[in-house]
């Protein structure tokens, strides 16, 4: 990912059931659990939590899975 990416952007990435989009809903700079799930977040390498358009569910992801989509569906 090149672009940095700010709370509210509609972005997409791929999942092994394929591309899904969502929303950029919280940017994470410090390490942090979810889910079960521990992230090395920091304000260098940020992650994002991203709510799912399809399932409405919620996961962590690194800037570099995600990429900002040109328009909101």
């Amino acid at each position: 990912m090149s672009e940095k990416l700010k709370k509210g952007d509609h972005v997409e990435w791929n999942t092994s059931g394929g591309k899904t989009e969502g929303e950029v809903k919280e940017i994470i700079t410090e390490p942090t659990d979810f889910k079960g799930h521990h992230f090395e977040a920091s304000k260098e390498n940020p992650e994002y939590r991203v709510e799912s358009s399809k399932s409405g569910k919620d996961a962590i992801h690194k800037g570099e899975q995600l990429k900002k989509s040109k328009e909101k569906k």
